[in-house]
């Protein structure tokens, strides 16, 4: 009566349906032990049987697992949300600036137990065809948070939009608000760089940093990268509407030099009991920045993220730092603090 099923376990690419199929293959095995035991009441063949299905699926369920690991959480991986959590509207908004190291921030505070963060740009507030699905598509977007915790979501592209500091208030008016800034030419060419290598996936045709930067010999003061590290001109319009103690600026520079001092001002603004420590954070000496480390599991950003800024003429470089000298002061200004910009 014996008579192994014949069937294996195959990866996702060779059908995906292994472990159905397994699972039958088993369950008539079974079907078969039990029809041994009735029929020739021999006890010893069955407990032979049984410890060989025990075995059977043993080896089903171990390949089950190599094959598709997402079956086990990992080591150090976040745990499943606790019963009563739930989306909903984030307290937190972190409104930019583009290349400014929002990723980064946002990686760093979710290291906390009591944040949990939406993994993608949501760009509620500034695009018209998400803003008017209104506040219930709005918490979709959202992780599940249990009662207490914090959820934050970033979109960079917020901080230079009009629109959005008036949408926000509406929607969200007891929010908190985070700015993270670098030196504007640094953040230009970080984002002159983003661009490049867009194009360079897309296959389009480059354009040298140069042709859109100068125009006969001067700055181009309608590059939307020069717009985007006039910081004052968009701050001035955030502070209309939100009173200075709301929004909470972050060193862009000190973050990727130092995040530990960084985010300790950060869980300060958020009233967070300090849990971010130096444990969290490693230098990685290849991609030649911080990474992070949480419950034994280690990650890095993105290999977009660091990459390395093309060569820029030393005089278009003496340009651009003369250019914004005065738009730093009226922003050290509104922000009531300076930065340590060239």
């Amino acid at each position: 009566m014996q008579r192994w099923w014949a069937g294996r376990v195959t990866s996702p690419e060779e059908g995906g349906a292994s472990s159905v199929t397994s699972a039958r293959g088993a369950a008539l095995y079974v079907s078969e032990c039990s029809l041994a035991q009735d029929l020739h009441g021999a006890r010893a063949q069955a407990r032979e049987c049984v410890s060989a299905v025990r075995l059977k699926m043993a080896t089903v369920v171990f390949a089950l697992l190599c094959v598709f690991p997402s079956f086990v959480s990992p080591r150090g991986s976040a745990p499943p949300p606790a019963a009563g959590a739930t989306p909903r509207l984030p307290d937190v908004v972190i409104i930019g600036v583009k290349k400014g190291g929002t990723r980064a921030l946002i990686e760093m505070l979710s290291l906390h137990s009591e944040v949990v963060a939406a993994q993608n740009e949501v760009h509620f507030f500034d695009w018209d065809s998400h803003f008017q699905r209104g506040a219930d598509w709005y918490v979709s977007q959202m992780p599940r948070a249990r009662p207490g915790q914090l959820t934050v979501e970033k979109t960079p592209a917020y901080f230079t939009s009009s629109r959005v500091p008036e949408r926000i208030l509406q929607t969200l008016p007891d929010v908190r608000l985070m700015l993270i800034v670098r030196e504007p030419t640094e953040r230009l060419l970080s984002d002159y760089t983003q661009l490049f290598h867009n194009r360079l996936e897309k296959r389009k045709r480059q354009e040298s940093l140069e042709s859109l930067l100068m125009r006969d010999g001067k700055l181009n003061l309608d590059y939307k990268a020069l717009n985007r590290s006039l910081y004052h001109v968009h701050l001035e319009r955030w502070l209309a509407v939100f009173p200075r103690t709301r929004l909470h600026l972050v060193d862009g520079d000190a973050l990727i030099r130092d995040p530990l001092a960084e985010m300790r001002k950060v869980e300060e603004f958020l009233q967070l009991e300090p849990q971010i420590n130096a444990s969290n954070f490693y230098f990685n000496q290849t991609k030649g920045f911080y990474c992070l480390r949480e419950r034994r599991r280690e990650r890095c950003l993105h290999r977009s993220k660091g990459r390395k800024h093309p060569r820029v003429e030393p005089q278009i470089l003496r340009k651009l730092h003369e250019y914004f000298h005065e738009p730093n002061l009226k922003f050290f200004q509104l922000a009531g603090r300076t930065f340590d910009w060239k």
